[in-house]
């Protein structure tokens, strides 16, 4: 997982919902890009940043590309993401 891809991927407010949308599930490209009012080629880049950030997968079922969370790299994230800002968290000390 590359940790920075994950934030990029993050930081956009149409990823994320994209990503809670499928939180309920699968979905194809067309149920996902009805639920935004942009053009299909901005959904379809925002697909591209969430799949090279591994955050989703796409499988083609005849001429439909059904898309699902990757859980496993989601959780990963989200632990990295808490383990940074943990209240606990010490900052490593140079003991040189």
């Amino acid at each position: 997982m590359a940790i920075d891809e994950v934030f990029k991927a993050l930081a956009d407010p149409t990823r994320r919902r994209i990503l809670r949308l499928l939180s309920k599930g699968d979905l194809t490209a067309g149920e996902i890009g009805q639920e935004f009012d942009i053009s299909g080629p901005s959904v379809s880049h925002h697909f591209n940043v969430l799949k090279n950030a591994d955050l989703i997968r796409g499988r083609r079922d005849g001429q439909q590309i059904i898309y699902s969370l990757n859980t496993t790299v989601v959780q990963d994230a989200m632990t990295l993401f808490l383990d940074v800002f943990a209240k606990d968290h010490q900052e490593p000390t140079d003991e040189s």
